[in-house]
């Protein structure tokens, strides 16, 4: 009887060591990205999707979406309590941004020292901006109180016989939100100017010192164009931040008082939420994000030409 020879049966090709290794090096990362990218998907792209579809659609989230294309587009240029908003959210962030950058950079270089209980001091700085926001809004409107608030008691001893009513007031309401919206929020850009002076060399300054630079032209030709990457993340952020403000000025004045200030993202949140016309207001959030858009692109494009000169 002949014998047959038996072959082993072929086996299925196996990834080479260094493809496994990458595949595994791919699935650990997407491991930790995915958890936070769901969230991110869930709660921000897919509303922002949906926003900017509503836009152009007549929803009041109970009968069956309409598509009125430009519509809501054009009723915003009729609206008078768009252009109000928008005026006022414009004031806010022209108050805002200047006075924010400017005061958080004077604490940063004040506190870019070594004195004594200098931890304290930027502890200090720094807490308004963990402190509740409810907290703050009531007691600065406290301060403000144009009959028995301390800042018209101190205005009046020094003299001043009407001093304004503040938040009472329809021209001084905007401005008195200014004022504690900075108070709050210097300390939290103070941190980051604090970081960026301390990347500074302190060579440069010995340097300017033995060439006879004073003070200021040390901070003019050293401290400010080193602090320039950190001035334009703090100017970017302010930026964004200005232009979408709503918890302070709703617990503050509400909008008020008439429509002082009311702005943009207020107006967004009372149409839609209060007055249920999510398209109508999903119209004037894509207007407020083309606006924020617009103004982060030519900042990004003048910071551009700056750091290429």
């Amino acid at each position: 009887m002949a014998h047959v020879a038996t072959q082993p049966a072929p086996t299925a090709p196996t990834a080479p060591p260094h493809r496994r290794r990458a595949w595994r090096g791919i699935l650990i990362g997407w491991s930790f990205i995915l958890p936070n990218f769901v969230g991110f998907a869930l709660f921000t792209l897919v509303p922002m999707v949906a926003a900017f579809a509503l836009a152009f659609l007549d929803w009041d989230s109970y009968s069956t979406p309409e598509w009125v294309g430009l519509d809501n587009f054009q009723r915003l240029l009729s609206d008078e309590n768009f252009h109000v908003a928008l005026r006022n959210t414009l004031y806010y962030a022209l108050g805002h941004i200047p006075l924010t950058l400017v005061a958080a950079l004077g604490l940063a270089i004040a506190l870019n020292r070594k004195l004594r209980g200098v931890a304290f001091f930027r502890t200090a700085a720094f807490f308004p901006y963990i402190t509740s926001l409810v907290a703050v809004a009531i007691v600065w409107n406290m301060l403000f109180n144009p009959t028995a608030g301390p800042i018209n008691q101190v205005l009046e001893a020094i003299g001043v016989t009407h001093p304004p009513r503040w938040v009472a007031s329809t021209d001084w309401a905007m401005p008195a939100v200014i004022v504690t919206s900075v108070w709050r929020d210097m300390g939290y850009y103070m941190v980051l100017y604090l970081a960026g002076l301390q990347t500074i060399p302190k060579e440069y300054y010995e340097a300017a010192r033995v060439d006879g630079a004073n003070a200021w032209q040390r901070f003019w030709r050293i401290t400010l164009p080193c602090l320039r990457p950190t001035t334009f993340f703090v100017l970017v952020m302010l930026t964004i931040q200005s232009f979408k403000v709503l918890d302070l000025i709703v617990v503050m004045t509400d909008g008020g008082p008439g429509r002082s200030t009311l702005v943009l993202a207020q107006l967004i949140y009372r149409e839609g939420i209060t007055e249920g016309k999510f398209g109508y207001s999903s119209a004037i959030a894509l207007v407020l994000f083309v606006i924020v858009l617009t103004v982060t692109v030519v900042q990004f494009r003048i910071n551009e030409r700056r750091s290429a000169r």
